[in-house]
C-alpha cells in the first residue's frame, strides 16, 4: 500500500492556482510518454530555479508524483526546506552523495519516478551543459526507463545572476518529453549519458524554435541563448563564469569555516575558563564545605595556642587561688630569713638587748621633762599625775617596740631553734 501524501497534492493545487492566476501559457507535449505505473528515471536540462515545478508538471497527466534529486542546500533554507523534505525529494550532498544514491535506487524499486538534473547546475547558457552520468547509472541499476524532458520559458522568472520576475503574467512555458530510453546492465554508461545528451540538445532546440514569445529588445534578450540572437553567454563563457564562482564560493566558504572555527575556538576557551577554575565553583555545596572546613582549622589554631601557655590560664580560679599561697608562701620565706638574721644577733649580746629598755626610758623621761616645761612657758597650769606620766611614757615605750618585734621576728611555724627570744614589756606596778 503506497503511502499517503499530505504535503505534496495540497502544493500541486496550489501552483496550479498560482498558474492560473497568473494566467501562464503552460505547453506539455508528449506527456503520454510517462508510464501510469512502475519506476522510471525523468531527465531533465536545467535553466531555472522552479525547474522542478514544470518538470513535475509533466507527469501530472499520469497522476504520477515525481521525488526530485535537489542539492542539499535548498532543504536547508527554512521556508523550501520542510516542503521538500514533505513532498519527500531527495538530498544531494555533493560531497558525500552516495547515501542520495542509493536512496533514489530505493525509490526507484518501489515503484516512484525520479527525477534529476543533469547537468548539476543551471546553465548561464541556457544550452546542455555537460552532463553526469548519474541518471544513466541508475536506470541502469533500477533496470527502469531513462526518460529525458526539456523545460523552456522558465529561466524569464528566477535564474542565476538575474532577478526574480515570479509575477509575470501571460508568460509562455514548453514542457517536452522525449522518448524514453532503456539502459542496461553492461551498456556503457559514458556513451548513453552521451545519447541522452543529444536528445535533450534536439528537445532543446525545438522548445526555443517553437517557442512563441521573442526578446523585446536588445535589454530583454537575455534570456535568448547567443546562437538565436540573445545576449546569454555561449556555453564556453559560461563555463569560465562558472570557474570563477566556483573559486569564489570556494574562498567563501573557507572564510565562513574559517570565521566558525574561531567562534568555535573562543567558545571552546570560554567554556575551559570556568573549568581551570576551583571545584568548589562548580559545586556551591562543596565550595561551603571548604569554607567550612578553613574556618575549622583556623578555629582549632585558636583554640591550640592558649593550651600551649601555662595550664594555670586555663583555670582562673586556680591561677588567682595558687597565687596568694605563693605570696604567702615567699613572705614567710622572707620573715624567716628575717628572724634567723635577728637571733644570732640577739643570742650575740642579750645584755645590750636588755640594757636598751632603760635608756629607752630615760631618753622619754627626757623628752617628757622638755614637753612638761614647754607647756609651763606657754602658761598651761594642768596640773599632772606623775605616776600617770610614768604610765603614758611607759606605753609610748613599749608599743613601738612590740610592732617592730612582730614585724621582724614572727615566730616560724614548726621551726623553734630560730625563734627569737620575747622581751619582757609588761607595764611595771604601779
Amino acid at each position: 500500500m503506497a503511502e499517503r501524501e499530505y504535503v505534496y497534492p495540497p502544493v500541486i493545487r496550489a501552483m496550479q492556482g498560482a498558474f492560473r492566476m497568473l494566467d501562464l501559457k503552460i505547453e506539455v507535449r508528449g506527456a503520454d510518454r510517462i508510464p501510469r505505473g512502475g519506476g522510471a528515471v525523468l531527465a531533465s536540462n536545467h535553466i531555472s530555479y522552479l525547474d522542478f515545478i514544470f518538470a513535475g508538471a509533466a507527469a501530472l497527466p499520469s497522476k504520477r508524483r515525481v521525488r526530485f534529486m535537489a542539492k542539499k542546500e535548498v532543504f536547508d533554507n527554512r521556508i523550501s526546506g520542510p516542503l521538500m523534505r514533505g513532498m519527500r525529494h531527495i538530498p544531494v550532498d555533493r560531497e558525500a552523495g552516495l547515501s542520495s544514491y542509493r536512496q533514489a535506487l530505493d525509490f526507484l524499486k518501489s515503484g516512484e519516478i525520479v527525477g534529476v538534473f543533469g547537468e548539476a547546475t543551471i546553465s548561464r547558457s541556457f544550452m546542455i551543459k555537460d552532463l553526469k552520468n548519474g541518471a544513466v547509472r541508475m536506470a541502469q541499476a533500477a533496470d527502469v526507463p531513462l526518460i529525458p524532458v526539456v523545460l523552456w520559458g522558465t529561466q524569464r522568472m528566477w535564474t542565476k545572476g538575474r532577478p526574480r520576475r515570479l509575477w509575470q503574467r501571460h508568460l509562455p512555458i514548453t514542457v517536452l518529453v522525449g522518448e524514453p530510453m532503456y539502459p542496461k546492465k553492461g551498456q556503457n554508461a559514458t556513451e548513453l549519458t552521451a545519447e541522452l545528451h543529444r536528445r535533450l540538445s534536439a528537445l532543446l532546440d525545438e522548445a526555443q524554435t517553437t517557442y512563441p514569445d521573442k526578446p523585446a529588445g536588445s535589454e530583454d534578450a537575455w534570456w535568448q541563448p547567443a546562437h538565436l540572437g540573445g545576449t546569454a553567454p555561449t556555453l564556453e563563457q559560461a563555463a569560465e563564469l562558472d570557474a570563477r564562482g566556483k573559486v569564489e564560493k570556494d574562498a567563501k566558504a573557507a572564510e565562513n569555516e574559517a570565521k566558525s572555527g574561531g567562534d568555535a575556538k573562543a567558545e571552546a576557551e570560554k567554556v575551559a575558563a570556568p573549568e581551570a577554575a576551583p571545584k568548589a565553583d562548580e559545586n556551591p555545596a562543596a565550595e561551603d564545605e571548604a569554607k567550612s572546613s578553613e574556618e575549622a582549622k583556623a578555629e582549632a589554631e585558636h583554640v591550640a595556642a592558649p593550651q600551649a601557655a601555662p595550664k594555670a590560664d586555663e583555670n582562673p580560679a586556680a591561677e588567682s587561688e595558687a597565687k596568694p599561697s605563693e605570696d604567702a608562701k615567699t613572705e614567710a620565706e622572707a620573715e624567716h630569713v628575717a628572724a634567723s638574721e635577728a637571733a644570732p644577733k640577739a643570742d650575740e649580746n642579750p645584755a645590750a638587748e636588755t640594757s636598751s629598755e632603760p635608756e629607752n626610758i630615760a631618753e622619754a623621761e627626757t623628752d617628757a621633762a622638755a614637753e612638761t616645761s614647754s607647756g609651763t612657758e606657754q602658761g598651761t597650769v594642768a596640773e599632772q599625775d606623775p605616776a600617770a606620766e610614768q604610765d603614758s611614757v611607759i606605753e609610748k615605750i613599749a608599743e613601738p617596740d612590740a610592732s617592730s618585734e612582730a614585724e621582724q621576728s614572727p615566730e616560724p611555724e614548726g621551726d623553734a631553734d630560730h625563734a627569737p627570744e620575747k622581751l619582757d614589756t609588761a607595764k611595771p606596778a604601779e
